[in-house]
């Protein structure tokens, strides 16, 4: 796919420069039929996946913590019936359920609405992701995963207290990427990665590691682009493939495609699992602006963004219903003018150097612009 372009075909497969893999432009992630905020019945998510398939959808990535394995097993069943060789399947480690038991500790939700009894807790040794792992393969029904990521590592999950973020990371480093080695190298797997809400995280592993790819959800949208400066450039000189989750930074940008989701108060549209603050907010109210004047879905635009940088491989979205699915898919394939970026870049709403789609003509709309304020 050119990325000069209209997303175009959610199909057009990008090939991943460290691996064979062949991600497809458009992924689909399985939090939202686990029942990340709100619950979803067993025959509407495979529904959804159904409509992500007749779409043209061939990545798949899903993790134990999503509905504390309720995402496996209906993205699982849900691919049962395909051919194994035509779609590519990514899954996590760093989290071990064990069932709760009755008089056990309770389940903590975390965001999961219904989710299957089982308890969590944070492990990122060598013996943990080799056993979660083996987990996954029995949750998915499968005979292979394609692609393994530690899930959640960092100070963005484990923060709050900093030695217990340093515990974990030297859990990882001490042994955890041994085991992604293990199964890299006998070839259980094609590849290896991160799948976390932080740059700064994968720049990390990167000093320790050779990863092949990372999925970083949110930090690269239209209201993101720190990691123009940071990640972005050492993943692209590595031939590390990024794959972005989370365009729409959790709802606040999925205005076209319905009302976004809410924060935890209520009031505000929800911008990366929080509330939004009110200076978000009024970014937003500018981008719709400009979108209205051109026409176009901030969905759309949202999910188009991030891939027209070469580092980025695919974006994954996630739906809870075949409509909502079908909607990213029309988004993504919609054409948008250059002139559409170049008054975005012009206004300030997006960086200056972040590569858009029709670089070259928004680019010459830039410069028109500019000349006229002069």
């Amino acid at each position: 796919m050119d990325r000069a372009q209209p997303a175009g075909d959610v199909a057009a497969a990008v090939r991943e420069p460290a691996t064979p893999l062949q991600f497809s432009a458009l992924g689909f992630g399985s939090a939202g039929i686990a029942g990340m905020y709100r619950d979803v019945t067993h025959v509407q998510a495979l529904a959804t996946v159904d409509a992500a398939w007749d779409a043209g959808v061939r990545y798949f990535d899903t993790a134990p913590f999503y509905g504390y394995t309720k995402g496996e097993h209906r993205l699982g069943a849900a691919l049962s019936d395909r051919n194994r060789d035509e779609f590519v399947l990514s899954t996590k480690a760093g989290r071990m359920l064990t069932p709760a038991h009755a008089g056990g500790a309770a389940v903590l939700p975390g965001g999961w609405s219904n989710p299957f009894p089982f308890t969590v807790r944070f492990d990122y040794t060598r013996d943990a992701i080799l056993r979660s792992f083996e987990d996954s393969l029995q949750r998915l029904g499968m005979a292979r995963v394609d692609v393994l990521l530690v899930h959640d590592i960092g100070s963005y999950t484990h923060g709050h207290e900093p030695e217990t973020a340093a515990h974990y990371w030297r859990q990882l480093s001490d042994s955890g990427f041994k085991a992604l080695d293990e199964l890299r190298s006998a070839g259980v797997v094609r590849a290896v990665g991160l799948g976390v809400n932080e740059s700064a995280a994968i720049v990390d592993a990167l000093r320790e590691f050779d990863l092949d790819c990372a999925l970083l959800a949110g930090r690269y949208t239209l209201l993101e682009q720190a990691v123009l400066t940071d990640l972005l450039p050492v993943c692209e000189a590595r031939g590390v493939g990024v794959l972005i989750g989370g365009a729409f930074n959790s709802g606040i940008l999925a205005r076209g495609r319905g009302a976004p989701a809410h924060g935890p108060d209520g009031a505000q549209p929800a911008f990366n699992y929080g509330s939004a603050p009110r200076e978000i907010v009024t970014r937003v109210e500018r981008l719709v602006a400009v979108c209205d004047r051109f026409g176009i879905p901030l969905s759309a635009a949202a999910l188009q963004f991030p891939y027209a940088h070469p580092a980025v491989k695919s974006i994954v979205t996630g739906a809870r219903s075949p409509d909502e699915m079908i909607d990213n898919a029309r988004g993504f394939a919609l054409p948008i003018p250059p002139a559409f970026w170049g008054e975005l870049k012009a206004l300030g709403l997006i960086d200056q150097w972040a590569p858009v789609p029709g670089a070259c003509a928004a680019a010459a709309h830039v410069r028109e612009l500019a000349a006229e304020r002069s």
